[in-house]
């Protein structure tokens, strides 16, 4: 059980990616720190179990469609798209939470989509292949599970399918909200923002040099991603000379989930409107 628990830390340690051609393989680079770096650190905490209550059902009905797209290492990667009313090259990238691609991630999808006017395309990028948890336990494995590589491939096989004069930025909830910055590493010059809700950070500073936006980070009062936590996120930001905007709120982790019985609907509400305002300010800037 030990060799497996650090087998996952490592697993999903910083992965960050740079952009290339297409020939160009991303490099992911492993580091260590004296806090967590990982969510997968957590998933053997009963407590932060707990704080993932199995979710509400929503019922989904949006305007997008479910789509099929070429990743990097030869297999094929799935999506909900919904693409902008008019030809574009403005696109946000939706992250999962660790329950996968459910129909509450494609519902903020759509939210976003609506709210950004149709303006941008959006694309929920479905990081599990098809796998959904409704059980804590079961996505708790899900996240230990998911490989590495594959995952790498996928955000990969998003900019390309977004293409080369794309502008893209991100937002993604708990493992989606690291995978949101990860995201933003790997995007090069077409990175343009990335938005994450309490999501465990990459602390390298070196990492963070190669960042060409500034992050915008709405975290929870919690133990994991804990203000300690946020606050070396911080520094290490300054230190790479790159802008943090941040705020930590009087609500527990996955507050911003209308499906979790946690939902906190204030704090969603003004968590948001920081979101889609960054995000305007993107993509209309």
């Amino acid at each position: 059980m030990k060799i497996a628990l650090q087998s996952v830390i490592l697993f999903f340690a910083f992965f960050p990616f740079y952009l290339g051609s297409k020939e160009t393989k991303r490099e992911i680079t492993i580091c260590h720190g004296d806090l967590p770096t990982s969510m997968a650190d957590f998933v053997s905490d009963p407590e932060f179990v707990k704080m993932h209550p199995r979710p509400l059902r929503i019922i989904h009905e949006g305007p997008g469609e479910e789509i099929k797209f070429d990743t990097p290492d030869g297999k094929m990667a799935s999506g909900y798209f919904i693409k902008a009313k008019t030809d574009s090259d403005k696109w946000l990238f939706v992250y999962q939470e660790w329950w996968g691609l459910n129909d509450h991630i494609r519902t903020e999808a759509d939210k976003f989509y609506k709210d950004l006017h149709g303006d941008v395309n959006v694309l929920a990028l479905d990081m599990y292949d098809g796998k959904v948890a409704s059980d804590p336990s079961e996505a708790g494995k899900l996240m230990q599970g998911a490989d590495q590589a594959r995952l790498q491939s996928i955000i990969n096989g998003g900019y390309e399918f977004a293409g080369d004069n794309a502008k893209v930025a991100s937002v993604g909830w708990c493992f989606g909200g690291g995978l949101s910055l990860k995201s933003a590493l790997a995007g090069g010059q077409q990175n343009v923002g990335s938005v994450m809700y309490y999501g465990m950070p990459v602390q390298d500073v070196e990492q963070l040099k190669t960042l060409s936006s500034d992050v915008l980070g709405l975290f929870a009062t919690e133990q994991w991603i804990s203000k300690e936590v946020i606050e070396e996120f911080a520094s290490n930001m300054k230190k790479a000379d790159k802008k943090l905007t941040y705020k930590i709120f009087p609500g527990v982790h996955g507050f911003a989930n209308p499906s979790n019985p946690n939902y906190d609907a204030e704090n969603t509400k003004v968590a948001y409107g920081m979101a889609l305002g960054y995000l305007m300010s993107k993509f209309n800037g």
